[in-house]
């Protein structure tokens, strides 16, 4: 009897543990997008937003360009300052993923590094060549030499996964062809 009670206990103790890094957690929320650019934006709402930031030199609809999904667009617009360029990925007409090719004459990744370390605490994954900090519904990534990435975990999960399902396919078509010898 006492070891259940004790079980309970400890069990107890570790959902409240586990809250108070939730709220710590919820306290440095990592940020949806790069300033005004927000994930899960529509195409039309990120081309005002770049139109009007003078971190780009968005022109209009000429940047824009379709990828081989039907359903995936792409914007990409070259940029100022400590921008060189922004690709702006769209999946099913919502942003899902920004990714920022930084100017390394102007900005350096250990800069980069220890403001993000100082607003969201220490990365989830570190490697020589990234930073990642993830959340439920964002992905921010840091990585060599000089590019930062927001990206929506869900959609990115999704849309690994139906790579996965694909190259499945890929394989079992493979492997039914060789078999034909």
């Amino acid at each position: 009897m006492k070891r259940s009670i004790i079980k309970i206990l400890l069990f107890i103790s570790l959902l409240v543990s586990l809250d108070a890094q939730s709220a710590l957690a919820d306290a440095k929320k990592l940020p949806m997008g790069f300033r005004s650019i927000l994930l899960g934006m529509t195409v039309n709402e990120v081309k005002e937003k770049l139109s009007a930031d003078l971190y780009f030199n968005y022109r209009g609809d000429p940047d824009v360009s379709l990828l081989p999904e039907p359903e995936q667009i792409l914007i990409n617009s070259t940029g100022n300052s400590y921008i060189n360029m922004g690709y702006f990925q769209f999946y099913r007409g919502k942003l899902f993923s920004i990714i920022l090719e930084i100017n390394r004459d102007k900005m350096d990744y250990y800069s980069i590094y220890t403001t993000l370390t100082g607003k969201y605490g220490e990365p989830g994954s570190l490697s020589p060549g990234e930073a990642v900090w993830q959340s439920l519904s964002v992905r921010l990534s840091l990585e060599k030499p000089l590019t930062v990435k927001y990206m929506d975990e869900k959609v990115f999960k999704k849309l690994k996964e139906r790579g996965r399902t694909r190259e499945n396919l890929n394989n079992i078509s493979r492997k039914d062809f060789l078999d034909q010898f």
